[in-house]
């Protein structure tokens, strides 16, 4: 074994005295969670069997674990120290809670990249204070951190092992993020973040203060996001030519919950200034069309026809940032 993947068993083995099988109401407290907070992500797991949707619906748990202590932390300082905390037991420095070890036995018996966990994490530590984005390459690379991990994790997961399937996985991770960072505008000023690219804001004569403070004239921000949802498109079509790359269920249900997602971005560039009023969710029709439009995306020639060439300029500001370890290697 070579240094560097005995570093990366090491914390593994701490993390996990005894390696025992994930308790079930784990996986229980896993599936409500999915349950209750993604609902895009609830109608794809039921296409998967149910071990997959299992493991996908831990992985998604200690994501939302994660989020929730920064989020809901009464103070930037608390925030702070419960994301250390969570951290600290992901590296083996501290014990672990049974979520973080039903993570791990998961993602040793999966191989999948645990280091993708460890960015996730400290990207969102970056949460705990007020956000403030300075261009596109900072919000891809914000994107990739929270999202385009959970696209590696989830690839090794329903079984994608093709190298070429990381790319794809992560490009759809950070379209679905730039589509959350459109829709939630409103929502994350209240927390005092700013996602929208800064140089984006003041090409229209606005702040990230004012959007903050709710003073940015509406139109100026609804063209920001209304640029986000178009590059998001960008990254949407290149994960598109990773679906030849899953098993048929992981491909459907891959397929399904990128096109939803692509459906709430385009809803939020439909409603306009009434998305910075209300969160844009999709209804039942929309949800419906939406699932049909996921199954004729199985259809399409990037995803059965030759292997498409990659945009290159997608990854760009990702040098040196993305994950490259591989798998995890089993203790």
């Amino acid at each position: 074994m070579s240094a560097a993947a005995a570093g990366f068993v090491r914390p593994v083995r701490r993390a996990l005295p005894a390696l025992a099988d994930v308790e079930a109401e784990v996986r229980a407290d896993a599936r409500a969670s999915l349950q209750k907070h993604a609902r895009s992500f609830r109608i794809a797991a039921r296409l998967l069997d149910a071990s997959d949707a299992d493991d996908a619906a831990v992985c998604y748990a200690l994501c939302r674990e994660a989020d929730d202590l920064v989020d809901e932390a009464p103070s930037p300082e608390a925030a702070t120290a419960a994301i250390t905390t969570l951290r600290e037991e992901l590296g083996g420095r501290r014990t672990p809670r049974p979520l973080v070890r039903a993570f791990y036995h998961m993602a040793l018996r999966r191989q999948l990249p645990v280091k993708a966990m460890w960015t996730l994490v400290d990207t969102i530590a970056l949460d705990a204070t007020d956000v403030r984005i300075p261009d596109d390459a900072a919000l891809i690379r914000y994107a990739y951190g929270v999202a385009g991990t959970v696209g590696l994790m989830m690839a090794g997961l329903l079984g994608a092992h093709d190298p070429r399937a990381r790319s794809a996985a992560i490009d759809l991770g950070i379209g679905m993020q730039l589509t959350n960072v459109a829709r939630d505008v409103t929502e994350d000023a209240a927390r005092g973040r700013v996602y929208l690219p800064a140089d984006r804001l003041r090409s229209r004569g606005v702040t990230p203060e004012a959007v903050v403070a709710g003073l940015a004239p509406a139109d100026a921000v609804v063209g920001v996001t209304g640029d986000l949802v178009a590059l998001a498109e960008r990254y949407y079509a290149s994960a598109l030519g990773g679906l030849r790359y899953l098993p048929l269920r992981g491909r459907v249900a891959v397929a399904v919950a990128a096109a939803l997602y692509r459906a709430i971005g385009h809803a939020v560039v439909r409603r306009g200034e009434a998305a910075l009023a209300r969160r844009t969710s999709l209804g039942r029709v929309g949800l419906a069309v939406a699932f049909v439009r996921g199954l004729l995306l199985l259809a399409h020639p990037r995803v059965w026809g030759p292997a498409p060439a990659r945009d290159t300029e997608l990854h760009l500001p990702l040098a040196g940032v993305t994950e490259t370890s591989g798998p995890c290697p089993t203790a």
